[in-house]
């Protein structure tokens, strides 16, 4: 059994009610290389199920203005896919058990060749693999290639996503799927549950696995409204904002940032926990 299988099965047996999945996401490098480590642990702690780690891009074309610029100030330290390999092993050095994913854009995943790609993502203890612009529909040799390798090819759904993409969709994902709850890029608009919730129960028609919800979470409120019709709830933007608190350069600006993300995900985990 995967990682992420097991991370969710385990949510379902706790306590007396199901738990749903708390996924943060932030950018690996940003806005210094020396604080995704630390940051990793420090949300496991405060009540992260599974990592979202992004993988820097020039053309980050489903992001909003946050994570562009959190982009790009990973991208100011040379930031590679083999960093984040790196990275993903020393997280994996002391937690062996936190389901992790990276998020990112194919180009990079080309050029190293999917096969390459997925050997090297396993190795380094990567989970799941979620591609933004790999649509279902052209992933013939893309899902094989991280399935060989025990990686979850993970993949989204949007409002407008009709019945039969959802199950093609259906036929190659696993891991979870991430339903991107909002019209528009990252960090935009304003969230409506009641169209979260009629379309993650259509979804749920043609797909067995766990739904998580992406895009709009800004606070504990947000995030426990979403998980009270869905498996797992995503918040990014909210998170990486937090980035530009200061440049992350000393130990005292990374602690600050990480004592700050620390709260937002220790409430939104009360908040969830109490449905």
């Amino acid at each position: 059994m995967s990682r992420l299988a097991q991370r969710f099965a385990e949510l379902k047996t706790q306590g007396d009610k199901p738990k749903k999945a708390l996924i943060p996401y932030v950018m690996a490098s940003d806005p210094s290389p020396e604080i995704t480590l630390p940051l990793m642990h420090a949300m496991v702690e405060a009540g992260a199920d599974i990592i979202e780690l992004g993988v820097p891009f020039s053309d980050p074309m489903a992001d909003g203005p946050v994570i562009q610029l959190a982009a790009e100030r990973s991208l100011k330290h040379n930031t590679s896919m083999h960093d984040v390999f790196s990275l993903v092993s020393e997280f994996r050095k002391t937690d062996d058990k936190t389901p992790v994913i990276v998020m990112g854009y194919l180009n990079p995943i080309e050029v190293m060749g999917y096969q390459s790609f997925a050997q090297q993502a396993a190795t380094s203890g990567i989970d799941g693999v979620l591609t933004v612009d790999m649509p279902p529909v052209e992933a013939d040799e893309y899902v094989p290639a991280l399935k060989s390798q025990g990686l979850d090819p993970i993949f989204l759904l949007a409002p407008t996503s009709t019945p039969a993409r959802i199950k093609k969709l259906a036929e190659v994902a696993s891991g979870f799927v991430y339903y991107v709850s909002l019209k528009g890029v990252t960090g935009a608009a304003t969230l409506d549950v009641a169209s979260v919730e009629t379309k993650v129960a259509e979804i749920r028609q043609f797909i067995d696995l766990p739904i998580a919800v992406g895009f709009g979470i800004s606070d504990a409120d947000s995030a426990a409204k979403v998980a009270s019709c869905s498996d797992a709830v995503v918040v990014g933007s909210t998170i990486v904002k937090k980035m530009t608190i200061n440049s992350g350069k000393t130990e005292q600006e990374r602690s600050i940032i990480i004592k700050e993300i620390s709260e937002i995900l220790s409430s939104m985990r009360s908040a969830m926990d109490r449905l």
